[in-house]
C-alpha cells in the first residue's frame, strides 16, 4: 500500500512524525481526507481531531487550528497547539469551556467577545475530539 510522510508541528515543537496511508481533518471548508497522491493543497486548518491512519493503526491529535499543506509525498499540519488526543484533559476542557461561555454572556466592556468566542470554539473542539476518541476505546 502507498503512503506518505506526515508532520504535526506545534509552536513548540513537533508533535508526530511518520507515515501515514491517510489522514483526516477539518479544513476551513469542511472535512478532507488526505490519500496518497493528493493533489497539492494549502488550506486552513478548524479546531478539532487530526486523524492519522496508517493500516490497522490509527492515531488522533488535536489541533487548535493552524495550516495543513500538502506536497507529493508530504503532508504539513502546522498548529498554534498540537497534541495527542489521548493525553488531553476532559476536566480542564470543560472548565475552559465554561469560562469562555461566561465570557461571551458578559455584557462588560472590557470583555473581548471575538477572542471569547475563538476560546469557546477551542474548548468545545476539545471536548468533541475527548468525547469522540472514548466512543473507540
Amino acid at each position: 500500500m502507498s503512503e506518505f510522510k506526515v508532520s504535526i508541528v506545534s509552536s513548540n515543537e513537533e508533535i508526530f512524525s511518520g507515515t501515514a496511508d491517510m489522514l483526516y481533518a477539518t479544513g476551513s471548508l469542511g472535512e478532507i481526507g488526505i490519500a496518497p497522491g493528493h493533489s497539492p493543497l494549502l488550506t486552513g486548518l478548524m479546531p478539532g481531531p487530526v486523524r492519522v491512519c496508517n493500516e490497522d493503526k490509527e492515531e488522533t491529535f488535536f489541533c487548535s487550528g493552524g495550516f495543513i499543506e500538502v506536497q507529493p509525498d508530504v503532508v504539513t499540519v502546522l498548529s498554534d497547539v498540537a497534541e495527542r488526543a489521548d493525553s488531553m484533559d476532559e476536566a480542564k476542557a470543560i472548565a475552559a469551556k465554561e469560562q469562555a461561555e461566561k465570557d461571551l454572556a458578559d455584557n462588560k466592556d472590557n470583555v473581548d467577545f471575538a477572542k471569547a468566542a475563538s476560546q469557546l470554539a477551542e474548548a468545545a473542539a476539545r471536548l468533541k475530539t475527548i468525547q469522540k476518541l472514548r466512543k473507540k476505546i
